[in-house]
């Protein structure tokens, strides 16, 4: 989601996806198009109904705003030493871990309720799904993989994945070092992030996300 760097991403990983299946909000279309972002090169988006188009646009724009994002920036700087130029791939999934952790304070569903609604309507467009999504979907339903980012077992296991399978170094180890170390620290950086995140959302796309009402974002 957050890194728009070209990388040969496992069909397995479930990398990044809770944060961008939240912003796509309540249009299930938009959600299938978000999901697939990543999948979805240059204007073969055009090959899909509108609004599934247009979630493939959002991701696109998800990303770009991220990309340029100065705490995202300063978050992916702590995983150079061992990743390189794939820090920010790592800063996806660990933002993804912060707001599985702090699920509550940005959905009035329950994370578990939420993540098998998701799970029903990429069954539902099964047939408009990339082949290498239609691959990887059984397993990111069957370890509930968006659940799992909770944990920071779960995180360990996305990027011990990601770097059996694709060129992302094996550096699972020293990622959570660095998460458990700075752990206050980037939790914050991610809550301001993502507080600008889904104000740009929010502001330049017809997109509703359900937030509780005491929700400060």
């Amino acid at each position: 989601m957050y890194n728009s760097l070209t990388v040969e991403k496992s069909v397995i990983s479930g990398m990044n996806y809770l944060a961008h299946l939240y912003l796509s909000g309540e249009d299930e279309s938009i959600l299938v198009g978000n999901f697939i972002g990543d999948y979805v090169k240059g204007n073969q988006y055009q090959q899909f109904p509108l609004a599934v188009q247009t979630g493939v646009l959002l991701h696109r724009q998800i990303d770009w705003f991220t990309d340029r994002h100065p705490l995202v920036k300063d978050c992916a700087s702590r995983f150079k030493t061992n990743y390189g130029r794939y820090s920010g791939i790592v800063t996806d999934v660990i933002f993804d871990h912060f707001l599985a952790v702090g699920w509550r304070n940005y959905s009035i569903y329950p994370l578990r309720q939420f993540s098998k609604h998701v799970h029903a309507i990429l069954l539902s467009n099964f047939n408009l799904l990339p082949l290498r999504v239609k691959l990887f979907l059984p397993f990111l339903i069957q370890h509930k993989r968006l659940e799992s980012y909770a944990g920071l077992e779960g995180i360990w296991q996305s990027l011990a994945i990601m770097g059996r399978r694709t060129s992302l170094p094996e550096e699972a180890d020293f990622a959570l070092d660095v998460l458990r170390q700075d752990y206050d620290l980037i939790k914050r950086e991610f809550e301001v992030f993502f507080a600008d995140l889904v104000d740009f959302v929010e502001s330049n796309f017809e997109v509703e996300i359900k937030k509780p009402a005491d929700n400060r974002l």
